[in-house]
């Protein structure tokens, strides 16, 4: 006999579905708020209307005249006495700078980066001295020193102090900017070297037989193109812009110029300080273009 064991029958019942909470549209609702990109723009069109409502005010009121508006400060910047010399010796002033920047940072900064990395602190902290001393103090040092270099005893050194302090292209000023700039070129050249692989490309130009000057004009100069825009521009602005120690020495230059012209012409000063901020803002994106263009040629 076979015993037979009922085993106990379980019922057909099809498993529980998965409860899933609803899925929740992305972004805010019409009852949290408007989306953030409504208030991006709203904050952009204040910040907008901030920075370009004082530039729209004084380009009106160059333009208002007594029969409407007219394009009269304009036309006659060029015409204005002593505003062709003051430009010309401040731009010439500006590359001066610039290059005698260049030349000096560069070399510098690529010899602590690639050979002397414990000098490094102590560069940096030369190179942000001109931020502590104040400008005029450096003024009346500058001055000290050209007043003993004109009544030096040596002819030579009497001439070249002469020819530094020249009204036309004061040289003196250009020497004078570059220590004011040292800061923003510092900095500039210090962020290319640490973002680029210059210490590989250096190393790889080098075993391959390339001597110094090839490799500062052939990989250096190429792979920190971006940094050195923004140092010769941040240089260049500065020159355009610096007003105080050229007003003691009383060199005419641009911005002494136009400091002086206003108490004749209010409306040409207004004029050129908005060419000046045109020509400022086609500089920088100039430098922007550029360093795009660099950035997707490196992928």
């Amino acid at each position: 006999m076979v015993a037979v064991i009922d085993a106990p029958v379980t019922p057909n019942v099809a498993p529980p579905a998965p409860t899933t909470a609803p899925l929740r549209p992305r972004g805010r609702t019409r009852r949290e708020g408007p989306p953030v990109r409504y208030w991006r723009g709203v904050v952009l069109g204040l910040a907008g209307l901030y920075f370009l409502g004082p530039v729209l005010v004084a380009f009106w009121f160059t333009v208002d005249g007594v029969d409407g508006p007219t394009l009269a400060a304009y036309t006659r910047i060029f015409s204005a006495a002593g505003f062709v010399d003051s430009m010309t010796s401040s731009l010439l002033l500006g590359l001066i700078s610039v290059a005698i920047t260049l030349a000096l940072m560069v070399p510098t900064m690529l010899l602590v980066h690639l050979r002397l990395p414990r000098a490094r602190p102590y560069v940096e902290v030369f190179s942000l001295l001109p931020l502590v001393i104040p400008p005029v103090a450096l003024v009346v040092g500058v001055r000290g020193v050209l007043g003993w270099g004109n009544g030096s005893e040596f002819v030579e050194v009497s001439a070249v102090f002469t020819a530094l302090q020249d009204k036309s292209l004061p040289l003196v000023l250009a020497l004078m900017y570059v220590v004011i700039a040292l800061p923003f070129t510092y900095r500039s050249l210090d962020a290319g070297l640490r973002g680029s692989k210059v210490t590989v490309l250096v190393e790889a130009a080098l075993n391959l037989g390339a001597r110094w000057p090839t490799v500062l004009w052939r990989v250096v100069l190429p792979a920190l193109r971006t940094s050195l825009l923004n140092a010769g521009f941040l240089a260049f602005a500065l020159v355009m812009g610096e007003y105080t120690i050229a007003k003691i020495l009383i060199f005419p230059t641009f911005p002494v110029w136009l400091a002086q012209s206003g108490a004749t012409d209010g409306q040409l000063q207004v004029a050129l300080a908005l060419l000046s901020l045109a020509f400022t803002w086609a500089l920088l994106l100039i430098v922007v273009a550029v360093a795009g263009r660099t950035r997707k040629a490196k992928p």
